[in-house]
């Protein structure tokens, strides 16, 4: 059994083939997953497990180079924009709209899908390298 760090399998799997820009997506549980992107569905009712619970654990173990996400989250959800900002710190934010995010999940090696209930409280995360 696996002793530390994430226990889900498939996002485990996931982040432990990303190679340096690969991405993968963190949504709310109203974000479109295209047909021919993975999905790891995470959600089991109203606000479980949230999204900031799900981008916590996804930090631990991958290494992110820049992050992506809509305008509209800095609009509509700040609280959510802030959150995102305080987890990621220095990591280079690419802002887009949410017209555009959703057009990028299709080259994401998976979208995980949280619980969430707030509107726009998603990110596409680039991997970047250790070294």
């Amino acid at each position: 059994m696996k002793k530390i760090g994430i226990l889900n399998h498939d996002i485990s799997e996931v982040i432990a083939s990303m190679g340096h820009t690969d991405s993968i997506a963190i949504g709310d549980c109203g974000l479109p997953i295209p047909d021919n992107t993975k999905r790891i569905d995470l959600a089991l009712i109203k606000n479980i497990p949230t999204f900031i619970d799900t981008l916590k654990a996804v930090l631990l173990e991958l290494k992110v180079e820049e992050v992506v996400l809509a305008q509209e989250t800095i609009d509509v959800s700040p609280k959510v924009f802030e959150d995102i900002k305080s987890e990621l710190k220095d990591v280079k934010i690419t802002v887009i709209s949410h017209e555009e995010l959703k057009k990028e999940l299709k080259n994401c090696k998976a979208v995980i899908r949280t619980g969430e209930q707030t509107p726009y409280a998603n990110v596409i995360l680039k991997s970047g390298v250790v070294f």
